[in-house]
């Protein structure tokens, strides 16, 4: 053999055995949001829940949801905290408090994957249950101003709602749909904003205003209250598996873990007038109808 051609042939043997190996893909759990308006509505303790006389409710059409904490349970003697905690969202102590940092909290819309999470982080086992502490929402909603100067009413207008349902969040700006609201501080459970969406001509006089709900005013979905109580002013809604999410260890494929949040009547008023329908007033006189609860209504996890 010729020395030129043995020793091109040595030099690619010698860099083939140097090659690095490619490293094995890990497979993730993807965690997806659904806001399902057919879901069962249920109350604080997982229990169908139908709307109370005097009150009124209507399904929002959600946008964007926000999470900060998700934990698997193996059973429903896990206490909170004693689970897989297989994500956590950022915190900060910017407004005093320490509190869920709203610019950094991850955030999704219908059908979309709010986490992903490399499976070979979530400890093998088998859970019956899913923690997942809600810390925004934001939807549409349609409502009623009545009595305005030489206007009249406006009649099933759109809004949309910046709704804080978290234990703390501090947030820098808040931007509903369009307009931005500078908050620069934290927020306990029940902040919200609230910008409106008035069709033509009106569209110019849109504007955001902002509040905050009483104190144990929004509904946190928890089916283990008597066994795995959360923190009051907290948002970890709770929720079973049909049937159980088996981690091996051994994944070699991505799983998709579908997390469909009820928004079946989830905004809900003391309605004045009984008319079934949101009303607010300019007059300068007549009360706007109470907003008493923006929480959502219930979690059914599954595996897809």
């Amino acid at each position: 053999m010729h020395k030129p051609l043995l020793f091109a042939i040595l030099v690619a043997l010698a860099l083939g055995c140097n090659q690095p190996t490619p490293e094995e893909v890990q497979p993730f759990a993807l965690f997806k949001l659904k806001f399902d308006p057919n879901q069962e509505r249920l109350n604080n303790l997982g229990q169908p829940s139908g709307i109370p006389a005097g009150h009124a409710a209507q399904t929002p059409e959600f946008r964007q949801m926000s999470l900060h904490y998700i934990e698997l349970a193996p059973s429903a003697l896990t206490l909170l905290g004693a689970g897989a905690i297989v994500y956590k969202g950022e915190e900060t102590t910017k407004g005093g408090e320490n509190a869920v940092d709203f610019d950094k909290v991850a955030k999704a819309g219908n059908n979309e994957v709010i986490t992903a999470v490399e499976l070979k982080n979530i400890p093998p086992g088998t859970y019956e249950w899913i923690r997942a502490s809600v810390t925004y929402q934001n939807y549409d909603i349609k409502f009623n101003l009545n009595d305005i100067d030489f206007v009249g009413d406006l009649k099933q207008q759109k809004g949309t709602v910046a709704s804080f349902v978290g234990f703390n969040t501090y947030i820098t700006n808040i931007t509903p749909r369009t307009k931005t609201l500078s908050v620069n501080d934290d927020k306990k459970q029940g902040f919200w904003a609230f910008e409106t969406n008035f069709t033509n001509p009106y569209s110019a006089y849109n504007q955001v205003t902002s509040g905050e709900a009483p104190a144990g005013a929004t509904t946190v979905v928890n089916p283990l209250f008597a066994t795995s109580p959360v923190p009051q002013g907290s948002c970890v809604v709770t929720g079973k598996f049909a049937q159980p999410l088996v981690i091996t260890g051994n994944e070699k494929e991505d799983l998709t873990v579908l997390l469909s949040f009820s928004v079946n009547n989830s905004f809900e008023w003391v309605d004045d007038n009984n008319n079934g329908q949101l009303d607010f007033y300019a007059n300068g006189t007549t009360p706007n109808e109470k907003i008493v609860d923006m929480g959502l209504r219930g979690l059914i996890p599954s595996k897809q």
